[in-house]
């Protein structure tokens, strides 16, 4: 059919190419023009579309996936999402080891994609057998057919976003970004994008968001690899207990560590001041823009892109819950929920 009608053949032709949006209430007294690339426009609602649909087309390309065959991974729920989607058009089997940390939202949206959920304790190590790492690695051992994403470890994760992402965000700021800000879990987004911009213009600043009880930000100063800095944490998709190959860490200038708590307030503050209903993460990458701010690290004439990389959808029984913010601790009454609903007798 004829893209250029806004007519698709299937819905994974409508991965990518998300917009890029100016935030205007939220930092009204920022210097810089910020813009949000909004990849909840995909549709799995996640970045991580990117990044099933070139692994799976690479691994049919190099005759190692054929129809029936089995797709495993680990995921915090937004990659597996993507992957049952894409599995279901191009009939294949999909297998998920997901973290307990993921939302009963997340985990229900990919039962009801079809695919066979295995559910993870997160804090445990990650060589545990009971991680999701290890328990993936044990089901492609025992499964015939089946190939294991693996996209801690993968260079496609990065190549996704080189391809696609990183383009795009050139293309759409007409080569005049500043700076990205970007979390980083897989490492894949920060990484594929950064190497992209920074092959474009060198003094682009890439600015990677981790979470405290993460590694990430400590390894990238030292190159050293510090169990202490592991506690368990809130976040999904953020942050990580062990080094990814799937990050550049050079390419990377610095990292900003958030908490969970401002977050979580962040995120249900872009949803009422900019309209835009967003993910955890995404508010975990506007909170480091907060504190970037503070620090001074913009100017007026920067543009700066942050990156947002899913859904509020899938957060409904966590920071859009009144009562899970206040069970955390995290009590917010400026971006109440509740305070909106009257019920008539």
């Amino acid at each position: 059919m004829d893209k250029n009608k806004n007519v698709f053949d299937n819905v994974l032709q409508l991965i990518g190419n998300t917009p890029l949006i100016k935030l205007n209430r939220m930092t009204a007294d920022f210097e810089g023009d910020f813009y949000a690339k909004v990849e909840a426009f995909n549709p799995g609602h996640s970045s991580k579309d990117r990044i099933a649909l070139h692994i799976i087309e690479e691994a049919e390309r190099q005759g190692i996936l054929t129809p029936g065959d089995t797709i495993i991974e680990t995921t915090s729920g937004n990659t597996g999402f993507s992957i049952a989607m894409v599995s279901i058009i191009k009939g294949y089997e999909c297998i998920l080891a997901v973290s307990s940390k993921s939302s009963a939202d997340k985990i229900d949206m990919l039962r009801s994609m079809g695919a066979k959920v295995y559910v993870c304790p997160a804090h445990v190590n990650a060589d545990d057998s009971r991680s999701y790492y290890q328990v993936a690695k044990r089901l492609h051992e025992e499964i015939k057919g089946s190939i294991y994403i693996n996209q801690y470890f993968n260079q496609l994760n990065i190549d996704a976003h080189y391809n696609s992402t990183g383009r795009e965000i050139w293309n759409q700021t007409n080569g005049e970004i500043t700076h990205l800000v970007a979390c980083s879990g897989t490492g894949g987004t920060i990484s594929g994008i950064a190497k992209y911009l920074k092959e474009q213009n060198p003094n682009v600043k890439i600015i990677g968001v981790d979470a405290y009880g993460s590694v990430l930000q400590k390894y990238h100063e030292t190159r050293e690899f510090d169990e202490k800095e592991i506690y368990p944490y809130r976040i999904e998709g953020l942050g990580k207990n062990l080094i990814p190959t799937a990050t550049d860490f050079d390419a990377i200038d610095r990292f900003v560590k958030v908490t969970d708590e401002e977050s979580a307030h962040t995120a249900r503050e872009i949803s009422n001041t900019e309209g835009l209903f967003v993910g955890y993460t995404s508010g975990a990458a506007m909170q480091a823009i907060k504190q970037l701010n503070e620090e001074g690290e913009f100017k007026p004439s920067d543009k700066i892109v942050v990156v947002f990389p899913d859904h509020g959808s899938r957060y409904m029984s966590k920071v859009y819950s009144d009562k899970w913010m206040e069970d955390q601790g995290f009590f917010d009454s400026k971006n109440e929920v509740s305070t909106t609903i009257q019920y008539i007798k």
